[in-house]
């Protein structure tokens, strides 16, 4: 499985984005789709992960409420909406492939996107 983050860009605090990761691949409908962060000097940091059928999603506490991890099997696509955005939600966002259950682990996740840059300015 080949992925491909776009969507980022600089924003105002509150305001929103749409995070998108486009999977190559027949067998992405297969699997647990992940968004991770990272800035600089820190270790990547769950943001939200989404099973193969949808139907369970999951968040960090920090954007609870805020982001929304969606996907479209369809479309080989999953989604992150960003909602209310905080200068603390700068970051590089990653989404990432994986078989296993333990989710908020970044080691277990099997592909990874290339990053898409996330800029809220306060």
């Amino acid at each position: 499985v080949q992925l491909q983050a776009s969507g980022g860009g600089l924003v105002q605090a509150g305001g929103s984005l749409r995070l998108s990761c486009a999977a190559s691949g027949r067998s992405f409908s297969t699997y647990i789709m992940g968004w991770f962060r990272q800035t600089t000097g820190k270790e990547r940091e769950f943001v939200a992960r989404i099973t193969w059928s949808g139907s369970s999603t999951s968040y960090a506490e920090s954007v609870k409420g805020g982001f929304t991890i969606s996907r479209d099997n369809a479309k080989n696509t999953v989604y992150l909406q960003m909602n209310t955005l905080k200068p603390e939600d700068t970051a590089v966002y990653y989404c990432a492939a994986s078989t296993s259950a333990a989710f908020r682990d970044p080691s277990r996740y099997d592909y990874w996107g290339q990053g898409t840059q996330v800029t809220v300015s306060s």
